[in-house]
């Protein structure tokens, strides 16, 4: 019984044998394994990219102008708050972000990488690319001019009642009385050398027409600005923002 047990036990060498068979067995199965992971990763890959190409090119999202009071009157333009409000949303929704703006007219690229696209150094910021002509032009006539325009318009009125008759203003019964004071008193300037001095209410209508003139001013700085990125980035464009300001007009004008 003993030499039948011990023929049938492996040796030493059997044991290695059957180990190395199964290490390489073990070795070949998750080679096929890894094999067949990756194709299936790369069909996945190639399919989901082919989709995306298939994707139509995204719309161009454009701001909006800000919208013009829809009727303008004198207390409108007295209230300096309103004035400025709508002065102010409509330079931030247009021309304090004409960056954010443009970027949004610039359409994704649809071609695939260039690797020679990495053998020469572009000193251009990404922010500078080019944007095609007809979404230069849309943007221009459809969001920048009509802006400037209904601050042009709200300026334009305003300036107007700050050179009409203000019957209505609050403060004119107090200056009248103001004055009517200022004549009266007796002014001796060896007592006071500052009885002189009389200051009397500035009238709504003047602190309009400052205002007016102040916010113009800024319009001008804010326009000139503009139009400087709109040039760098659309090209082909004119040179003054008032002359093209001007163009856009006229063929608004025409029938």
């Amino acid at each position: 019984m003993k030499c039948v047990a011990s023929t049938l036990a492996p040796t030493s060498q059997q044991q290695f044998f059957l180990a190395t068979q199964a290490n390489k067995a073990h070795y070949f199965s998750n080679i096929i394994y890894n094999t067949i992971y990756i194709f299936i990763l790369a069909n996945w890959f190639w399919s989901t990219a082919s989709r995306a190409e298939a994707k139509p090119a995204p719309r161009e999202i454009m701001a909006d102008p800000a919208p013009a009071p829809q009727t303008l009157t004198p207390q409108f333009c007295f209230s300096t708050v309103a004035l400025r409000d709508f002065l102010r949303i409509s330079r931030s929704s247009i021309d304090d972000s004409i960056t954010q703006n443009l970027n949004a007219l610039v359409t994704p690229s649809t071609e695939g990488f260039d690797p020679s696209s990495t053998a020469t150094r572009n000193h251009r910021p990404p922010h500078s690319r080019q944007i095609s002509p007809t979404a230069c032009q849309n943007f221009k006539n459809s969001v920048l001019f009509p802006s400037w325009q209904a601050r042009s318009d709200v300026l334009n009125y305003c300036a107007s009642v700050a050179t009409s008759p203000d019957p209505d203003d609050p403060d004119l019964l107090q200056r009248q009385v103001e004055s009517a004071r200022e004549r009266e008193r007796v002014v001796d300037e060896r007592l006071d050398p500052y009885s002189a001095r009389f200051f009397p209410k500035e009238p709504r209508t003047e602190q309009l027409a400052a205002i007016v003139r102040q916010e113009r001013g800024v319009e001008a700085i804010i326009r000139a600005r503009t139009w400087g990125l709109v040039k760098e980035r659309c090209g082909g464009v004119a040179a003054d923002w008032e002359e093209a300001l001007n163009e856009w007009r006229k063929s608004k004008e025409k029938p």
